[in-house]
């Protein structure tokens, strides 16, 4: 299995162990396999029997072999038996379905060590991190950027991992008490937290900065948690085949998913997995009011927004108004016509973005491609969030609950069940929680004291140099 970059014309091949390590491609752009593994009818069975007799870590293995050939099989079934293991995650199916009302499921993401769905790739991304590191007698420095929960899942991931430091911005004031709770209050030594005057695309746009500096990153072995890694959206793909198996009988019978998304990092997975052959039949993006996604789904135009222009909701993982995923999406439906996603992504967006309504291309969005999407607003989270409580007794973090208010929408367009995939626990979200309820959501044991602890982040300037100013004066001369 080879990768090449979205940007690359020349379609240079990379292996999956160095581009694990490298995050960004040179040239600016995402990689991606050269081409998609293919699911027959006999891997759809086996993978059933997998998941029900061995679990989902088994299950990832097996998914990752597909991707993965430079590291040996036995080792990259351990990696992801430390990965996916209870009581880590906190309930033994790792990722559990439920029903919520007809029609429509709910897929759990948040069991893991921080409550949210980043802990899905993150986990599995720090043993592949640890793993390749200490087999190359190297170390790497992260560099990543979090509009809430990303941040948290990766420095838990990571914390005392002594081959890896961990630089994380963070837009000051833009998460929850909770969410800042849980990431600046770690005491680890190889953590560092930076909360950035500005939102998260400023924040991102420094980590893409940081990244294609080659001298800065090669002195001091730069590498992304950010799903630009392809490593993240790999192991996302896996929980679409879990949540696809756990659903149904027949490998006749098609899912559809509807799954909040800012990044486009989650739903991008399932693109993928769609692609591979596994059996989905809608994938339908859920914005918040930053609905640059969904105005693309529904019109053609990709228009992104200033920081200025970049709302503060409710729905604070979603706060994203330059969706670095949606670059890998675009290859596939430009035919994989690098020079083009080059000039659209290197340099449209800069300037404000595209338009693809007059494109052939578009038109196969909803058919081909099996998209579909919608927008929720402050009042709609609210509505969601009572109404499950009030009927169901099942209590959704605001942005699952986006997820739920676009998939109602659409049921009657959707002939078959939506899974809508999880994006946090309520804990996370106590102040909306408590407005849509009037309860304080339970804030499960291993939570308990996380309010109390020391907060440890240095507030700084929305600067590259200023962050990579602190990044060598944090490493220090031993690096």
């Amino acid at each position: 299995m080879q990768y090449i970059s979205t940007r690359d014309t020349t379609r240079t091949p990379a292996r999956f162990t160095d581009i694990l390590l490298s995050g960004l491609a040179p040239d600016g752009g995402l990689y991606l396999p050269t081409e998609y593994p293919q699911l027959d009818d006999a891997t759809l069975t086996r993978w059933r029997t997998v998941l029900n007799t061995e679990g989902y870590a088994a299950l990832a293995a097996e998914v990752l072999l597909l991707f993965v050939d430079d590291i040996p099989a036995k080792d990259l079934r351990a990696i992801t038996a430390r990965a996916y293991t209870y009581p880590k995650f906190s309930d033994e199916q790792i990722v559990p379905v439920s029903t919520l009302e007809d029609g429509i499921f709910l897929g759990h993401l948040s069991q893991g060590p921080t409550a949210a769905f980043k802990d899905m790739a993150m986990q599995l991304l720090g043993e592949l991190f640890e793993y390749e590191l200490a087999r190359r007698g190297e170390r790497m420095s992260i560099v990543g950027a979090t509009s809430g929960d990303t941040g948290s899942s990766a420095e838990y991931a990571m914390r005392g991992r002594e081959n890896i430091n961990v630089f994380m911005l963070t837009p000051a004031g833009r998460m929850t008490e909770f969410q800042q709770a849980q990431m600046f209050g770690l005491d680890e030594p190889n953590i560092f937290n930076i909360a950035l005057d500005g939102v998260f695309d400023d924040c991102q746009d420094i980590v893409k900065a940081t990244s294609a500096d080659a001298p800065f990153k090669e002195k001091y072995r730069i590498g992304a948690v950010n799903s630009i890694n392809w490593a993240r959206l790999l192991a996302q793909i896996v929980y679409y085949v879990s949540c696809w198996i756990r659903l149904t009988d027949q490998n006749t019978e098609r899912v559809s998913f509807c799954v909040p998304t800012g990044n486009f990092g989650d739903i991008c997975a399932g693109h993928i997995a769609r692609q591979m052959g596994l059996p989905i039949d809608r994938l339908i993006v859920a914005t918040n009011e930053n609905d640059v996604l969904d105005e693309f789904f529904r019109t053609g135009q990709y228009r992104v927004r200033s920081s200025a222009d970049t709302y503060k909701t409710s729905s604070p993982s979603m706060d994203i108004s330059r969706a670095s995923n949606f670059e890998r999406f675009i290859f596939d439906v430009l035919g994989r016509d690098a020079a083009r996603v080059g000039e659209l992504f290197g340099t449209a967006v800069a300037s404000g973005g595209f338009c693809l309504a007059d494109d052939e291309a578009f038109s196969e969005v909803s058919g081909r491609y099996g998209f579909l999407s919608g927008k929720s607003t402050h009042e709609d989270r609210i509505a969601v969030i009572r109404d499950c409580y009030e009927r169901y007794g099942v209590l959704l973090d605001p942005h699952t609950a986006d997820g739920v208010k676009v998939a109602r929408g659409l049921r009657e367009q959707v002939s078959t069940p939506i899974v809508c995939l999880e994006t946090a626990l309520p804990v996370k979200f106590a102040e909306t929680i408590y407005e849509a309820t009037g309860t304080e959501p339970e804030v499960p044991e291993r939570f308990a004291s996380i309010l109390e602890a020391e907060r440890r982040v240095k507030d700084m300037p929305c600067s590259v140099q200023a962050v990579q100013e602190y990044i060598v004066q944090c490493l220090g001369t031993d690096f």
